[in-house]
């Protein structure tokens, strides 16, 4: 944990290293950015922006997506990984959306955690990124990463970091904090090797390295 100070230090880097944050997830609606979203569990952005692109001109309604055949589904989004499961998710949240939610997207936690494939890092890039709701803080491997690096948590779980980050991050900063996080994950403080050098971060980072 760190402290008030740290914390606003921090936050204005980061604010100088990504002043306009977004969801790199290409969408045009809250169904397009959780089908999206479903499918970047391990699998980059990039690709998956490649596989919606034909997706979604392929299905444009929760009825569209419910009504689609496993195979078809499946052969679609193959290259995402772990498709089969994915298949399933997407048809089951299509299906529950046409259900209980007259074929929209809610807009509460509560309901979003309800539809399959819906844990709440996807929730939440749903209710920050689209419906511009601060429920929490989105937490994927980048997010967790960098706050570990950056001693705002020392937690692996991502339920327990978001919970730390909750904790520290005004409120008002969460959508913003999280995509800037996960556009420096991107960037210089990658997983193997990080370029701590030009980094605006470094000396506010206790695991910054010494760079020629």
């Amino acid at each position: 944990m760190r402290s008030r100070a740290d914390v606003q230090k921090i936050l204005r880097r980061l604010g100088k290293i990504a002043p306009d944050p977004h969801c790199a997830l290409i969408h045009s609606s809250a169904l397009e950015l959780t089908v999206a979203t479903i499918l970047s569990a391990q699998c980059t952005d990039e690709r998956v922006n490649i596989v919606t692109k034909d997706l979604f001109s392929r299905y444009r309604t929760a009825a569209d997506y419910a009504g689609a055949t496993r195979e078809e589904m499946e052969e679609v989004i193959r290259s995402t990984g772990f498709f089969r499961n994915k298949a399933k998710s997407i048809r089951g949240m299509a299906r529950m959306l046409l259900d209980d939610y007259g074929g929209e997207v809610p807009d509460e936690l509560e309901d979003l955690i309800r539809l399959p494939g819906v844990a709440r890092k996807t929730a939440n890039v749903v209710l920050g990124t689209w419906f511009q709701k601060a429920d929490g803080v989105v937490v994927d491997t980048h997010v967790g990463r960098i706050a570990r690096r950056l001693g705002l948590t020392e937690e692996e779980n991502p339920v327990k970091v978001e919970r730390d980050l909750m904790a520290q991050i005004p409120r008002k900063e969460w959508v913003a904090f999280s995509h800037r996080l996960i556009l420096h994950g991107r960037g210089l403080c990658k997983s193997r090797k990080t370029d701590c050098g030009p980094c605006l971060l470094r000396d506010v980072c206790p695991s910054a390295v010494e760079t020629a």
